[in-house]
């Protein structure tokens, strides 16, 4: 494995040295320790939580290539623990290791439960992960002062709820309702990424840069990073779903139709949306190659799969070229094409292994296929950086005050200057003003996980977690129940939540204006939630 990630970095060097060197003098960059240690950690707990959702349909489903790809998600286990070595010492990588890799063995009591419908097995691998989860919290918090155990306990709910949800819903084949939670729980990982990261960046600033760690040029990297992970794997598991004929093919297919709809959001935010549109249709295209390659395949149709290749190679030039026309300073069509290559061979490597029933290295290569879209995404987020470096700005402008703005009856939320369209307007109600929770909260910087099966919200914002029930009138903060006055309740399909009470819960000054019934947020400088 190590062999491996030699290859990946020097690969990204190898694109990042095409950039002028010029270029990053004088601009912002997606780069530095903060934001490596955040790409690392994000890489590898968002790979966590897919190995783990995959790994537990495999279990439910008997399927031949179990045991590999639990191996996948105990190499996985290891990556983390050298990860948590390499910055507590070897000694607290030995004693987290068997803590973290207790609460995999819970979640595969919970799949053989189930599959025997033993209640009381079920019911005990859920006692287990609720043990590991204050386990787990107390480490993170007794390594570092800046990740609180209630914090880290309440994240660890709420990626365990994921899985499980994901799960659940496999066993009872709703697929629509399984794949949605797996993309929640991948996003969710991202972010713990980006707490720890944190965390441990603001413990050894010294050493990570605690700057470089989120500010819009990480920001843009990290984005890219995710979605073109997540990609690699869907596209491995549609793969092999396509070859099996398997019940939630289409489901799998959906979830990577969703994944390209992501990417060309962040290509059209940057390009426009003529030409995110123009991606999207190159994109798709060779989606639709793969599988017509798994449907040649099925078909032993060497003629198609050949075409199906050809169109592949075909494809893989007019992605490269597109991006080259958008940016061609920074990126390159032959250096774009090839990296489009190793994308293309690790997927079909993966599937051809997997058709053959070689399951080693079928895993192995879809591994590889996850972990090289990791440096495709830092590589095309420093050309994006480099090109427009105004709107990347913002690492180290601590003493700008950001400040959101909005109207009561306006669908249109102010982001310091950038306008955001929001579905449903601010309103009042029973003199309260009330806001959708996501807009509101990822306009002050928090992050939002919703599971509609429970009608529960979690909203993180540096180190603080903040959990909000539909229809329940008080909240918890770091596990600490907290009174909120009014029901927090859904309208127009988004949960609305009371402004002043959430804005002054992570720090904003909350100002009214009368006459135009506008709403003023203002960062306080010195800004700190209750505990």
């Amino acid at each position: 494995m190590k062999s491996f990630r030699t290859k990946w970095i020097a690969t990204l060097l190898a694109l990042v040295l095409l950039l002028p060197s010029a270029a990053f003098a004088h601009t912002p960059s997606p780069g530095g320790a903060g934001a490596d240690l955040r790409s690392s950690l994000g890489q590898m707990f968002g790979d966590h939580a897919l190995l783990a959702a995959f790994t537990m349909q495999k279990g439910i489903d008997g399927k031949a290539d179990f045991n590999q790809s639990a191996a996948a998600l105990n190499a996985n286990t290891d990556e983390i623990t050298a990860a948590i070595a390499s910055v507590y010492g070897k000694e607290a990588g030995t004693a987290f290791k068997p803590i973290w890799a207790s609460h995999i063995g819970f979640f595969v009591d919970y799949v053989k439960a189930t599959g025997a419908k033993d209640e009381a097995a079920r019911q005990k691998a859920l006692a287990d992960l609720e043990v590991y989860r204050m386990k787990q919290a107390e480490f993170f918090a007794s390594a570092n002062p800046n990740l609180p155990k209630e914090a880290v306990a309440s994240s660890l709910k709420i990626h365990i709820n994921h899985l499980l949800v994901a799960f659940d819903s496999y066993a009872a084949k709703d697929y629509d309702k399984a794949y949605e939670q797996i993309h929640t729980a991948y996003v969710h990982m991202f972010e713990t990424g980006d707490t720890i990261a944190g965390a441990i960046a603001a413990q050894f600033p010294d050493k990570f840069a605690p700057a470089s760690v989120k500010n819009p040029a990480s920001d843009v990297r990290s984005l890219l990073e995710r979605v073109l992970g997540e990609h690699a794997t869907l596209a491995v598991i549609a793969m092999q779903k396509g070859i099996d004929g398997a019940a939630d093919f289409n489901q799998a297919a959906g979830s990577l139709n969703a994944n390209t709809d992501e990417l060309t959001r962040a290509v059209s935010s940057v390009y426009g949306d003529e030409a995110g549109q123009a991606f999207k249709t190159i994109w798709s295209s060779h989606i639709g190659y793969f599988v017509d390659y798994v449907k040649a395949t099925a078909a032993k149709d060497e003629t198609a799969r050949q075409k199906a290749l050809s169109d592949l190679e075909a494809y893989r030039m007019k992605q490269a070229k597109f991006f080259e026309d958008a940016n061609p300073e920074y990126f390159k069509k032959d250096v774009i094409a090839e990296g489009l290559k190793t994308h293309i061979r690790h997927l079909l490597a993966a599937f051809d292994s997997y058709a053959a029933k070689d399951y080693d290295n079928a895993h192995k290569n879809a591994r590889e296929a996850y972990a090289h879209m990791i440096p495709t995404g830092a590589m095309l987020a420093s050309g994006i950086v480099a090109q427009f470096p105004d709107k990347f700005h913002g690492g180290d402008q601590g003493s700008m005050t950001p400040v959101v703005k909005f109207q009561i009856g306006s669908q249109t939320l102010m982001l310091d200057q950038k306008a955001v369209m929001m579905d449903v307007a601010p309103f009042i109600k029973q003199e309260w003003s009330f806001i959708p929770l996501r807009y509101l909260a990822e306009g002050i910087g928090a992050e939002v996980t919703w599971d509609a099966a429970t009608q529960t919200a979690w909203v993180k914002a540096g180190k603080d977690m903040a959990t909000f029930w539909v229809g329940k009138n008080y909240m918890e903060l770091n596990g600490k129940k907290m009174e909120i006055g009014t029901p927090v309740f859904l309208e127009g399909g988004r949960t609305q939540v009371p402004v002043r009470f959430i804005a002054e819960l992570f720090g904003w000054d909350v100002k009214w204006e009368n006459t135009a019934r506008t709403i003023q947020l203002t960062k306080k400088e010195a800004a700190h939630t209750q505990h």
